[in-house]
């Protein structure tokens, strides 16, 4: 423990003659104050205190105390996997039916540009319905009654799904993992594990956009699951980190009482204008109908 005392270090005794009688006294000689005794206040049974500053800390400490940038570095993908390309063709080429034949490049970029083609112009409740023809156009007939039938809501069949969704999705929201949840089951609280923990989103990461991420993703697939399969769906997605958790099993809330209705756009986005007090204000593509 720093000892303020080492800072008082005692010098070699010198003497001066006195003016009185020749005397001679001795004095220690003055050493400058170590930099440390400037913090040092008092010193009681082994127990230093030291004076505290309310001065803010410098701007570099400050950076390096911030939460890092997700958007600072962008993760690579290779899309070669023969699953990925096809995923992405065909998701695209549902989209692109939507938007009257518009054409695509089968990119994931290409993908997420059909999305923003879907926002604009769009209210948030056509985005919807629209991407809800596009989850329907994905499927066979008569699949929403067949899944009800074989995946009746229970734990192993939201386990099932969360595995499901780990391995068939990557190409869509990147790497994720199961993970624990708490789910009310018959009225009891039970752990499942029917989460699904999304490390990065990518399509958030590559739009940019709160709204994209509501009402072409979060909305969409919460009621897909939860109204058309019987397996409720719950979405969090993490803003700051781009992270988002998928809890099978559990109902989701009404937009309005979600934490994401009034989440400010994010600086990336190149969809919504930026104003000073748009910074602090709901993104204003989550509910076009917002009154404000």
């Amino acid at each position: 423990m720093l000892n303020c005392s080492a800072s008082r270090t005692a010098s070699a005794p010198q003497t001066r003659p006195q003016n009185m009688g020749g005397e001679h006294r001795t004095h220690k000689a003055r050493k400058a104050p170590s930099p440390f005794h400037s913090l040092c206040t008092t010193k009681r049974a082994g127990v230093m205190t030291f004076a505290t500053s309310s001065s803010p800390p410098p701007p570099e400490q400050q950076q390096r105390n911030a939460a890092p940038d997700p958007f600072a570095t962008r993760e690579q993908y290779s899309d070669a996997d023969p699953l990925s390309k096809f995923m992405i063709r065909y998701f695209s080429r549902v989209m692109s039916k939507q938007l009257g034949g518009k054409p695509y490049d089968g990119t994931y970029e290409g993908f997420v540009e059909l999305s923003r083609e879907i926002m604009r112009g769009r209210s948030t409740k056509e985005q919807q319905e629209t991407v809800a023809s596009v989850l329907s156009g994905l499927l066979p007939p008569q699949s929403p009654e067949r899944f009800r039938k074989w995946f009746p809501l229970n734990k192993r069949n939201a386990e099932f799904n969360a595995w499901i969704t780990t391995l068939g999705f990557t190409w869509l929201v990147g790497p994720s993992e199961l993970t624990d949840v708490q789910v009310e089951f018959q009225g009891k609280q039970e752990t499942w594990r029917s989460g699904v923990h999304i490390k990065k989103c990518r399509y958030l990461e590559n739009s940019g956009c709160v709204g994209m991420c509501t009402n072409m993703c979060k909305i969409p697939t919460q009621r897909f699951f939860t109204d058309m399969f019987g397996l409720p769906l719950t979405m969090n997605p993490n803003f700051e980190t781009l992270e988002c958790d998928m809890i099978f099993g559990q109902a989701p809330k009404p937009l309005e009482e979600d934490e994401v209705y009034n989440q400010p756009c994010l600086r990336v986005c190149n969809i919504s204008p930026k104003t000073a007090a748009s910074s602090e204000r709901p993104c204003p593509k989550i509910d076009t109908e917002r009154s404000v």
